[in-house]
């Protein structure tokens, strides 16, 4: 039997972190604080960069590819749901709907592509060192940057033909602070049973592959660092990727955390402030992380500061 109330609907309706008009103004202010925070600091990671030729690596060079995902990300997600607060409205459009989705899912899916690269970059760094600057030859990391951008983009493409071939009841409501694809799928009266088998298919091959990829490669990483016969040799040689070891702890840690906040509570409101960690925490601390305890990073940020300040 055809469930009642098929329709094409015209919009979604966002129902954000909290209903309470109280609450409005702090998170107003808390997520552009955090917005401005991680623009910025990913920004400056980009300019330093691209201002520094002794950061002219691969390593820095995806890193730099990182913040610009990390932006992109963020932009996709917080400015609409800081319109919405200070419009005092929760709508959002079909269409728009659609492709906030479609662009969450191409940049969330370049993020975890980027760290396995990052972490391959960091596992021919230390466990081939004599060949390193042959292997991770500038021609093969612009190939590895775009292979991760047409892996991301086919799969973000798949899942949105597939959601416009659904059809949605009068009950439109995301219990969610943006449009993330299971919510939407939930909301459809048509049948989901293909776009739920192809999306565990998609998170197998996407996410816990990658996934697998960073584990096996810091098991050789580390294999090789307890080799190294002087202690001063082991510290040199994992400091070089203690960085990324804590932007992957951060961002599939953050991620496992929403997936068990999804089984142990009902509550669509406390998995929605759950999915702030690595929608907004996780492109926020990324910088930080990556300045505080990376001493080329903070030569470059610390010559890009000063020259700035004598220019101005």
């Amino acid at each position: 039997m055809e469930p009642e109330n098929q329709t094409c609907v015209a919009e979604f309706l966002l129902l954000g972190l909290s209903e309470d008009p109280e609450l409005q103004p702090v998170l107003f202010g808390l997520l552009l604080t955090m917005y401005l925070v991680t623009v910025l600091g990913n920004l400056l990671i980009i300019l330093a960069v691209s201002s520094d030729s002794h950061l002219h690596t691969p390593m820095y060079f995806f890193l730099s590819k990182l913040s610009i995902v990390e932006i992109c990300c963020t932009s996709t997600v917080i400015p609409k749901m800081l319109l919405n607060i200070q419009t005092e409205s929760k709508a959002i459009t079909y269409a728009g709907c659609l492709a906030q989705a479609y662009f969450f899912l191409v940049f969330i899916c370049m993020d975890n592509l980027l760290l396995t690269v990052m972490a391959y970059d960091r596992y021919v760094a230390i466990c081939h060192p004599l060949h390193y600057t042959v292997i991770m030859n500038p021609r093969l990391c612009v190939q590895l940057r775009l292979i991760c951008l047409l892996i991301s983009t086919v799969d973000a493409l798949l899942h949105s033909l597939m959601v416009l071939h659904l059809s949605f009841c009068n009950q439109v409501k995301i219990p969610h602070f943006f449009c993330e694809l299971t919510h939407i799928l939930q909301l459809a009266c048509s049948d989901t049973l293909v776009n739920n088998i192809v999306l565990y298919l998609i998170i197998i091959m996407v996410g816990i592959g990658p996934f697998s990829g960073i584990i096996f490669s810091y098991m050789r990483i580390v294999s090789s660092i307890l080799r190294i016969p002087s202690t001063g040799g082991k510290y040199k040689a994992f400091s070089t990727c203690g960085s990324h070891l804590s932007v992957v702890s951060l961002f599939y840690g953050t991620c496992i955390g929403v997936y068990l906040s999804t089984a142990i509570t009902d509550s669509p409101r406390k998995i929605a402030v759950a999915s702030v960690m690595y929608t907004v925490d996780t492109p926020m601390l990324n910088p930080f992380i990556y300045s505080l305890r990376n001493k080329d990073m903070k030569g470059a940020l610390r010559k890009l500061t000063l020259g700035t300040l004598s220019f101005s």
